[in-house]
């Protein structure tokens, strides 16, 4: 075995892709028995319709780099990237297409620079607020606002609103926009980005898919899972109440619901940190 590269048994790889599937599968399946039943889901939806990888590639597995499977790949080798080595197969990432590795530039200066930055954890969750700020037509029509629009109203003018994440901006509504301290664009998101905003988390998630077929499966799942606790932190201190599908509210119009945020804000800011490192150490293996 080469120096740097792990062997993997067959038993052991697809012991791996099991588990994989089946723990994806606690969010694929009752979103495939949703979809049956045309039912919408307010919450989790948004992992599956914002953020556009398809469960069934979700549930895939993937060995991603460094690995050397053994015994019957032959349903791994069609894959783009993946060759025969002697008995074995592996990522070679020089097969990989050349736009993978423009994408793989992009997230490594994009991570990079949003871990190099000091978290800020004082927005409270305003983006979602703003998104419904003096309109009649809510992303969410069949929720209601906790507390009507015009207590939704006077939250917004209330506080500062200093959200930082261009794909969160861009949906606020056009009253709402003036009042952000910033005003982020596509152009500046790599000179903006900072790790206690819930979307650059979340977004986590995209950057692993967008590297596929090179993520590792326990990546790309890692990323995954802490993108559903922390949507549903998101929606949980949003307008929306959500009651009837089980989420308390965090309360962000009273201080104990503010600090509440910040304190949960931190801790997946913390957690966030170690997949940077594992999703720039993958863009280096690509580059």
């Amino acid at each position: 075995m080469r120096a740097g590269v792990r062997e993997l048994g067959e038993r052991e790889w697809r012991a791996r892709a099991a588990a994989h599937r089946a723990r994806m599968e606690r969010w694929t399946l009752p979103h495939r028995e949703r979809r049956s039943r045309r039912e919408a889901h307010p919450v989790e939806d948004f992992l599956f319709t914002y953020y556009s990888l398809r469960p069934q590639h979700l549930e895939q597995w993937q060995p991603g780099p460094g690995i050397r499977l053994l015994g019957d790949t032959r349903e791994l080798a069609e894959r783009p990237g993946h060759r025969a080595d002697g008995d074995g197969l592996v990522l070679d990432p020089a097969l990989l297409p050349e736009r993978l590795r423009r994408t793989a530039g992009f997230v490594h200066g994009l991570v990079a620079g949003t871990a190099a930055r000091p978290g800020r954890f004082g927005c409270f969750g305003l983006h979602e607020w703003a998104m419904v700020y003096r309109t009649d037509r809510p992303r969410h029509d069949a929720v209601p606002l906790r507390l009507g629009s015009a207590g939704t109203d006077a939250v917004v003018e209330s506080m500062p609103v200093s959200c930082t994440h261009h794909d969160a901006f861009r949906f606020f509504t056009p009253a709402a926009r003036p009042l952000n301290r910033l005003q982020p664009t596509r152009e500046d998101q790599v000179a903006l980005e900072q790790p206690g905003c819930l979307h650059a988390t979340m977004d986590l998630y995209k950057w692993a898919y967008k590297l596929l077929p090179a993520t590792p499966a326990e990546l790309l799942g890692d990323c995954f899972a802490l993108a559903a606790e922390v949507r549903e932190l998101d929606m949980r201190a949003s307008p929306y109440d959500l009651t009837a599908h089980g989420y308390e509210p965090v309360r962000i119009e009273t201080p104990e619901g503010r600090a509440e945020y910040a304190r949960a804000q931190q801790s997946f800011a913390g957690r966030a940190a170690p997949l940077r490192v594992r999703l720039l150490d993958l863009c280096g293996q690509l580059l």
